[in-house]
């Protein structure tokens, strides 16, 4: 369970940081009470991890060879690609992420009131949209299919939380400062290291 739990954890938090989710909470909160937004932020993914958690172990249902080289073929698939789309960014900041999160915001801002409730559900629903089929969403299933799914779940919670929390509290101050790049090319280390421990897990 423990190293569920690690897994999930390292996971989320290297490729949660600095992406779309990451941007809409850092937004919402400069617009919205921080401590509304992070509750709305953090239920949404606490939801999506539970759902993945849940579809994780629907897939370990299959013959276990075929869960062994699908999560094998999704972490290396995942790795390479970071990797390559790490090796074509350049050295600064990258702020498409960014400027895509704002087009969200801004456009979901004109259908919402400004009350704690709508507050809460605005950034829930942002969040579960822009994560539905995200990347760390196949991999927590991947996860899940093959480890303890109490671990994988704690574990993933913790690193969403930790994520939206530094969104919400410092996002402004680290957005110009967060490298894409750099960000991007540890997750990609980080896939090619799940992938081999699986490969070598069998």
């Amino acid at each position: 369970m423990l190293a569920a739990f690690t897994a999930g954890l390292l996971l989320i938090t290297v490729s949660e940081l600095g992406d779309k989710t990451f941007f809409i909470a850092m937004i919402l909160a400069m617009r919205h009470s921080r401590r509304l937004v992070l509750v709305g932020v953090v239920a949404a993914l606490a939801v999506m991890t539970v759902l993945s958690v849940l579809l994780g172990q629907v897939v370990s249902l299959l013959p276990a060879e075929w869960v062994h080289y699908a999560e094998v073929v999704l972490f290396l698939g995942f790795g390479i690609k970071l990797l390559l789309d790490a090796s074509r960014m350049a050295d600064q900041c990258d702020l498409t992420e960014q400027r895509e999160a704002e087009a969200v915001v801004v456009k979901a801002e004109k259908h919402w009131a400004n009350t704690s409730w709508a507050v809460v559900l605005e950034a829930f629903v942002l969040t579960f949209v822009a994560e539905w089929g995200d990347r760390t969403q196949l991999a927590t299933i991947a996860l899940a299919a093959a480890n303890h799914p109490l671990g994988v779940t704690s574990g993933a919670i913790i690193g969403h939380t930790i994520c939206a929390a530094i969104a919400v509290m410092g996002g402004r101050y680290l957005a110009g400062r967060i490298s894409e790049r750099t960000i991007t090319a540890l997750g990609g280390i980080l896939f090619l290291v799940f992938g081999a421990i699986a490969a070598a897990n069998r």
